[in-house]
């Protein structure tokens, strides 16, 4: 399955570059094609007498410039497809049918130039593989034996030791081994301040070594390190089409007949003098660039600023729907708060000391990946306690786990997983466990010896992000947590929730969620791991802090590689701003055609003139598609002034 979609990539790729290629031929045609027009008004200036050489000039540069034109009009019909490619072509032959070479002329110059500037701005797939592929270096310095030797990254393999020195990027993604230094994130998390990074951390393909000398274990080469998912996830989302445009494609088809009826019933209808004139001028405005362009580029430039806020679409669809949600549903651990939990109190029961529960539950749950458990092992790192060696370990998904400790059997989990087990006994104070605290229970050799109380703070960003959500127009915003219903209710009463649910396993919160889904659009925002289910139940699943992660990437519809929830309203102010460009692209778009048409029809507009008219709709809307490049940029501005207050 891998192959195929990397076979598929690599067909875009190679789509994309023929599509330049085709572009760099058009602008060659054009430049030669544009001199010889010229160089026959300079003729007709300066020889007046001798009109040969300059009607030879202007068939030669009209021939040359119509020739693309043409050629492309033939291969849509060869393939048996009709365009708007058809429209153009005709305009140009019939200007020079008519011997009107000096215009056909001036008329291919024009709609070739907005030709070139349509591929140049719907080619940006292209040019965002490029951008990355140029973070990434060719060579790395690899260590063998105490020895530096500069290799090519494909040379690397998994497990290979590298040394990345100040200023350089990271050609691997890898885990550092040696050395402290600054890292520029940027251009995948969009983060605008620079992280630490040192023994133990990762650092990602494509970002930036700023101060120290790192040595570095590659843990992902290619296409499978996060930079490389990026790529594929671009790829994905500007090869995608939106509902627009297969409604655009869908009635293309019935365009370009419904333009030549029209054609023809003006040229009867036109004095005979003005008839193949106003055919000419019909055929030039009646070619719709800008409604073609409305879509694509708006789209282009907001997958661009979302890409450069750390925001990275699967689908353009998806950011056509991000607009529509009416209910945002968030995982709390590590979503709503930082997810890093602390041991925030030592409830043992009996004779049983604080040290001697903390030494139970961090060494039966030392194998977990599990927030509770790496809180454990913290404490207990801290605290110089020394774990025993757990056997048998089993963990089951949201509830706690089992392992043999000692020869003993142990379970560590929340109090509905110990009642669920047969012949276990619970005393002690079962309901110390509010004040907003998750409890775990410690139970030995089928008897509980204690609870231990753990706290998660919430992100400093997440209520100013639901108020941001709700001046949208997101109508519901709720929660579902894994955790008990007293810590669930503390978190949704400090952010105003509207709805939440708690104690909920993975097949809960996908219940939850398709219950919303029947009446409303539903985005679900987690982290891509514990979550995927209810991802991928959503009709928008948003990972959080996805950088490295590929089920973050493979589960969501949208990733965000950072876990600022301040992104989550601006893609959604993101959504709502390109959709409004695009109705504004179209509305244009179609005005200039159907205002331009009756001009045409009634002899008020000369061709070069509609070929202008044609050229400028393009380009303007192709700069107010642009606007939304800058989308989110005060966002970034405020992280920088937030780091310097700091």
């Amino acid at each position: 399955m891998e192959q195929n979609v990397n076979i598929a990539n690599d067909s875009n790729v190679m789509h994309e570059k023929d599509k330049l290629n085709r572009t760099k031929i058009s602008i060659a045609f054009t430049v030669v094609g544009g001199i010889l027009i010229i160089n026959s008004f300079l003729l007709d200036w300066f020889f007046p007498a001798q009109p040969m050489p300059s009607t030879f000039s202007a068939i030669l540069g009209a021939a040359v410039l119509a020739l693309p034109i043409i050629f492309t009009a033939f291969k849509d019909l060869f393939v048996g497809q009709v365009r708007m490619n058809e429209l153009v072509a005709l305009a140009v032959i019939a200007a020079m049918a008519s011997g009107k070479f000096q215009m056909a002329g001036i008329i291919a110059f024009i709609l070739l130039l907005a030709i070139i500037i349509e591929s140049r701005t719907a080619s940006g797939a292209q040019r965002s593989i490029e951008d990355l592929i140029k973070l990434t270096p060719s060579n790395a310095w690899l260590l063998k034996d105490g020895v530096e030797t500069s290799v090519d990254v494909t040379e690397l393999a998994i497990g290979d030791i590298i040394r990345v020195r100040p200023g350089e990027n990271f050609p691997v993604d890898a885990i550092v081994i040696s050395g402290e230094s600054t890292v520029n994130q940027a251009s995948i998390t969009g983060e605008s301040i620079p992280v630490e990074r040192g023994e133990g951390d990762e650092v990602y393909a494509g970002t930036q070594n700023l101060t120290g000398v790192l040595e570095l274990k590659v843990t992902k080469l290619g296409e499978d390190t996060t930079l490389g998912k990026v790529k594929e996830m671009i790829l994905s989302a500007e090869s995608s089409r939106t509902p627009i445009i297969r409604i655009i494609d869908r009635y293309a088809g019935f365009y370009t007949p419904t333009i030549l009826m029209l054609a023809g019933v003006t040229w009867f209808a036109s004095p005979e003098s003005e008839a193949m004139e106003r055919v000419i001028t019909l055929l030039v405005i009646a070619c719709p660039v800008a409604v073609v362009l409305a879509t694509p580029t708006a789209i282009v430039a907001a997958v661009a600023a979302a890409a450069r806020l750390g925001i990275f679409i699967k689908n353009i669809s998806h950011l056509e729907l991000a607009a529509r949600i009416g209910a945002f549903v968030f995982d709390k651990t590590g979503t709503l708060t930082d997810g890093q939990l602390s041991v925030v109190k030592l409830n043992p029961f009996g004779d049983v000391s604080p040290a001697e529960l903390l030494q139970l539950a961090a060494s039966a749950d030392r194998y977990s990946n599990h927030p509770t458990a790496l809180a454990l092992l913290k404490i207990a790192g801290e605290a110089g306690i020394e774990l025993d060696e757990a056997t048998d370990f089993q963990e089951v998904p949201g509830k706690g786990v089992f392992a043999t400790v000692n020869g003993v059997k142990c379970m560590v989990g929340r109090i509905n997983f110990i009642r669920e087990q047969e012949g276990v006994s619970i005393v002690g104070h079962e309901e110390s466990e509010s004040d907003g605290m998750s409890v775990v229970y410690v139970v030995r050799d089928n008897i509980a010896i204690g609870w231990i109380g753990f706290k998660d703070k919430l992100r400093a960003e997440a209520p100013q992000m639901l108020n941001d959500l709700r001046e949208l127009g997101v109508r519901h915003l709720a929660m579902v947590t894994g955790d008990r219903q007293s810590v669930a209710e503390a978190v949704a009463s400090q952010l105003s929730l509207d709805e939440f649910r708690s104690e909920c396993l993975p097949e809960g919160k996908v219940e939850y969620v398709e219950n919303i889904k029947k009446h409303m659009k539903v985005a679900v925002v987690g982290d891509g791991v514990n979550d995927a289910p209810a991802l991928s139940a959503g009709d928008l699943g948003i990972a959080m802090g996805a950088i490295g992660s590929d089920v973050a990437i493979n589960s969501a519809s949208v990733a965000l590689m950072t876990n600022d929830l301040r992104r989550i309203p601006m893609l959604v102010f993101l959504s709502k701003k390109s959709k409004m460009v695009i109705a504004q692209n179209l509305t244009f778009g179609l005005l200039v055609v159907l205002i331009g048409m009756l001009l045409a029809a009634f002899g008020k507009m000369p061709p070069v003139w509609a070929a202008l008219l044609h050229t400028l709709s393009s380009i303007i809307v192709i700069f107010n598609s642009a606007r939304l490049v800058r989308t989110g940029e005060e966002l970034t501005y405020n992280e920088k002034t937030s780091k310097t207050t700091e």
